[in-house]
């Protein structure tokens, strides 16, 4: 591939990535385009399809959780820290939940791909591992599994309310943190934020019957 070729292939990924993050996953192709800087014709050739693009997009994201799990793992003083560091702090997480768990329609491109279906497996093994090496360590309670973890992590941070702006974001945090408090045997982290009311919710009046 020529480095201009090479250059626009990264260009039209990393702008996929980020407006499928802020917009959800059905943003125009050519809005992609347009972004990019590049051509509706550049974009479609390497991509025919929004499977294409999703699925490249996917693999790319990841490899960034993935290569974020092994710095936590390398960087961290046990298996727990390095989970919570993950779940806290990788950046690429809430899109590779969209397109890993959250997003039926994107399920089937993305594991047709060789290159995003071999890294999502690849991610997915260093995350079980990592639950069990929490497990083993005694930081999480035992009687839960990987499987557990992602459903619960995927419904707090795949909740429209807490993506929705940057106090939604900062709810999404405080409930992450009760949910890993729950995964422990001992819990007590310090929530971010304040607690969240039913106005904060929209919810202007409650109605109770006997």
């Amino acid at each position: 591939m020529r480095a201009d070729a090479r250059r626009n292939l990264q260009q039209i990924i990393a702008t996929a990535m980020r407006m499928f993050g802020e917009s959800g996953l059905d943003v125009p192709m050519e809005a992609i385009a347009r972004r990019a800087g590049v051509g509706v014709g550049t974009l479609y050739r390497r991509f025919p399809d929004r499977g294409e693009l999703v699925a490249a997009v996917a693999a790319h994201a990841f490899r960034a959780v993935l290569e974020d799990l092994r710095a936590a793992s390398r960087e961290s003083a046990s298996a727990w820290d390095a989970l919570v560091r993950l779940l806290t702090g990788s950046e690429n997480l809430l899109l590779t939940i969209h397109l890993a768990f959250l997003s039926p329609q994107v399920w089937t491109p993305v594991h047709a791909a060789p290159e995003s279906r071999d890294v999502h497996r690849e991610m997915m093994g260093a995350l079980d591992a990592l639950v069990r090496d929490a497990q083993r360590e005694g930081a999480i309670r035992a009687d839960v599994g990987s499987g557990d973890v992602l459903s619960l992590v995927s419904l707090v941070l795949g909740s429209p309310l807490a993506a929705a702006d940057p106090a939604g974001r900062v709810r999404a945090q405080r409930w992450l943190r009760l949910v890993l408090d729950g995964l422990r045997a001992d819990p007590g982290s310090t929530l971010p934020g304040s607690a969240v009311t039913l106005g904060d919710l929209g919810v202007a009046e409650l109605s109770l019957r006997d």
